[in-house]
């Protein structure tokens, strides 16, 4: 009974050295957040949204302990952005490629706080990439009126290979969003419209009816034109926002 009572205080003493040295809690869910994304959720496009869940625990409040923490905000980032990397097979693709990702720069527009034990959740999406760069935007959203708390864009350099390459390998071999494909048979529809008068009915050509028969069925097609149609525009407030990353970047290199 004295040797189980002894192995009992090892073990509570091991906890409270590894909550000491480590945020063990942090861990624990971030390897169950990889667990959930990669076996239990299903699979995305990488051109949609992916959403995780969180509450605004006791840990997780302010001083004045009214509300959630403003640093916060980014840790929850985490799990959403490993969510998104798993579902979409984004982060296994960089990896596959002889790349490697980090964050490089991000920016965080509050608009109302998330009170102590209120549920929020985190919705994640692609809204351009150029050849060095992924640019997501994360959206912390109330789950009862879908309020906005608050907005955050970030920026993932992408190093060692090119961002053009990798999304050139998800774009063809996901399955197409509902989204995209009723956008691809509006398409067709639009151009079979602009046939000049008198051609009588408009009919698709060969290469119309295939992508028309692959958006139908949920694929898109591998080409690269198609490829290029799916890259989002630049948003203008990102381009604004880019803009202001590279004057820094001179700034700091001309030692200002």
């Amino acid at each position: 009974m004295e040797q189980l009572c002894y192995v009992a205080l090892s073990c509570l003493l091991a906890i409270v050295l590894l909550y000491g040295l480590l945020e063990l809690h942090y861990f624990l869910r971030m390897c169950l957040c990889v667990l959930l994304a990669r076996f239990v959720k299903r699979r995305c496009h990488i051109l949609e949204s992916t959403t995780v869940n969180g509450v605004c625990l006791s840990t997780d409040v302010d001083t004045l302990l009214y509300h959630m923490n403003n640093a916060r905000y980014f840790r929850e980032l985490d799990f959403a952005r490993v969510d998104f990397y798993e579902r979409t097979q984004l982060y296994r693709t960089i990896r596959r490629l002889g790349g490697s990702v980090f964050q490089g720069a991000a920016t965080i527009r509050y608009r109302r706080f998330i009170r102590p034990f209120r549920r929020f959740k985190i919705i994640s999406r692609i809204i351009y990439w150029d050849e060095q760069s992924l640019f997501m935007e994360h959206r912390f959203v109330r789950p009862s009126d879908k309020f906005v708390h608050c907005i955050v864009i970030c920026r993932q350099r992408v190093i060692d290979v090119a961002m053009e390459a990798v999304m050139a390998e998800l774009l063809p071999k996901t399955a197409a969003t509902p989204l995209q494909a009723a956008a691809s048979r509006h398409t067709l529809s639009s151009t079979a419209s602009l046939q000049p008068v008198g051609m009588g009915t408009a009919t698709a050509t060969p290469a119309a009816t295939l992508e028309a028969s692959q958006a139908e069925n949920g694929h898109v097609t591998t080409s690269t034109t198609s490829t290029t149609k799916l890259k989002p525009p630049l948003p203008p407030e990102l381009g604004k926002w880019i803009e202001y990353n590279e004057m820094s970047s001179k700034n700091l290199r001309s030692g200002c």
